[in-house]
Formats: C-alpha cells, sequence, structure tokens
C-alpha cells in the first residue's frame, strides 16, 4: 500500500472524479478529501492510498504538475503523520525544560 499526498485541489473536484484520475493507474483503497471542520469545505488538498506501490508511483509521476480544474495538482508519497504537533526536541507546553519549582 502507498499512500499519497495530493494538494492544489480545486474545490470544485468531487471525490469520485480524484478517485477516477488515480485508478486510471491502479487500484485505488481509499481517497479522502479533507475537509474544514467548521465549514464542510475542502482544504485543498487530499490522500490516496493505492494498493500496488509500483502502480502509486506512476501516478505520482505521470500526474504531478496536471492540471484539473484548472489548478496544477501537486502530487507525491505522503509523509508519515506525527502522532504529536509538538516540535522534535522541545519540551512540552508548561514544562520548564524539566525544572520543576518546588
Amino acid at each position: 500500500m502507498k499512500n499519497l499526498f495530493v494538494g492544489n485541489l480545486s474545490s470544485n473536484l468531487a471525490l469520485d472524479e480524484l478517485r477516477t484520475l488515480f485508478q486510471t493507474y491502479g487500484a485505488v483503497e481509499e481517497v479522502e478529501i479533507i475537509t474544514d471542520p467548521n465549514t464542510g469545505y475542502s482544504r485543498g488538498f487530499a490522500f490516496v492510498e493505492m494498493t500496488n506501490d509500483v502502480a502509486a508511483m506512476e501516478a505520482v509521476v505521470s500526474l504531478n504538475g496536471t492540471t484539473v480544474w484548472g489548478n496544477p495538482l501537486k502530487v507525491e508519497e505522503a509523509k508519515p503523520r506525527l502522532e504529536s504537533r509538538e516540535e522534535p526536541g522541545k519540551s512540552p507546553a508548561g514544562d520548564a525544560g524539566g525544572c520543576h519549582p518546588e
């Protein structure tokens, strides 16, 4: 399985259209267009999970820069999701670097 990031999406692009675009290159397991939780509108990016790594990389090479609904797509392998929003090497909020007053 290969998870792909798809950026610079037009708000006009439907989930089924995105799935069809990637199915040209191979089997698609899941498609998720990321939406704003308050408005429900697209945030302009999506994740596409493809079952075959070779087909996924063909999709990246072929679709990156392709114009869909007037927008050039940015397609690349998705980076692993961080479990925390903390910056590496930083202490959690409220912790003064491990020094606690008595």
